[in-house]
């Protein structure tokens, strides 16, 4: 039996989060009455994460749940939403929660429409998929969008999941979604094109390099923004931009048909250096040496 205020929960698509959001509720005494998953992860996922949970079909998950959580794609959400809007499947008083970060609520317009409440709950974290992640989620942010009259019932579903809810309006979920992602899908790329120059050029166990000196660059840029800034372009070292640049483009030659690593050092260069100008750290005249040396041979 069910104790007052728990759900019964079904979860549309076991993916990362899904499986791990659902497992995260259930631990706080929500019943999961269903998760829906079609690739042999997913299936491994509801085995793994959320046990004994039957795997159902997408609408027979909706059927049986009281809290319905989303947790696909963002380009899959509009037309799921809607399809099963066409037919009858959202009902009144149900909880409907997405996780993806682009959207609000509009995209639950078709389910809202037959009664239903949606909320958009978005973890601003990562995930493997794995119990790893119950162990994060506490002290995790995550952006609640919802009516005024439902918005504390999307608070008190991230806080009983250990995180902390962030408010984040329906018109800036996409400028949002677009900073995180800016932030910690780049970082990944930046440090995998960093991690392979290094590999390229015979050092041994890059992690040992990259590990401690991003882990504190990172720090920094978190707490104090560009007062973390340090760095050729930051000093102004054109010579040093000029190295870099010769150096790059021969470890991109040496790759043919490889994605190749200067076009985005490039790119954040003078990304930093404009910022490195306009906030007074470097003078224009060293900033136009280091532009310079950007547009050397290469």
């Amino acid at each position: 039996m069910r104790e007052a205020g728990r759900l019964g929960v079904g979860v549309v698509g076991a993916g990362r989060v899904g499986a791990v959001l659902g497992s995260a509720l259930r631990a706080t005494g929500h019943a999961v009455v269903g998760a829906s998953g079609v690739s042999d992860a997913s299936r491994e996922r509801i085995e793994q994460l959320l046990p004994g949970v039957p795997r159902l079909d997408v609408a027979e998950v909706v059927r049986r749940a009281e809290l319905v959580l989303l947790a696909v794609p963002d380009d899959a959400l509009a037309d799921l939403v809607a399809g099963l809007a066409a037919t009858g499947a959202w009902q009144v008083g149900q909880l409907v929660v997405h996780t993806a970060g682009r959207f609000g609520t509009a995209v639950l317009a078709p389910a809202t429409a037959a009664g239903a409440i949606g909320l958009a709950v978005h973890p601003a974290m990562t995930f493997t998929g794995t119990s790893l992640d119950l162990s994060r989620l506490p002290g995790c942010s995550m952006a609640v969008t919802a009516p005024a009259a439902v918005l504390p019932v999307a608070q008190a579903l991230v806080i009983e999941m250990g995180a902390e809810p962030v408010v984040v309006p329906e018109a800036v979920r996409p400028a949002y979604h677009a900073a995180l992602a800016h932030a910690a899908n780049h970082l990944v790329t930046v440090l995998a094109q960093a991690r392979q120059v290094l590999l390229d050029a015979g050092v041994e166990a890059p992690a040992g390099l990259l590990g401690p000196l991003a882990q504190a660059a990172l720090d920094g840029a978190v707490r104090g923004g560009d007062e973390a800034l340090t760095g050729p372009v930051r000093r102004g070292d054109a010579g040093t931009v000029a190295e870099h640049v010769a150096a790059l483009a021969a470890a991109d030659a040496a790759r043919p048909g490889a994605e190749h690593v200067l076009p985005t050092y490039r790119a954040l260069a003078r990304a930093t250096l404009a910022r490195a100008v306009a906030g007074g750290r470097l003078a224009p005249e060293p900033g136009e040496a280091v532009a310079r040396a950007l547009d050397g041979p290469g």
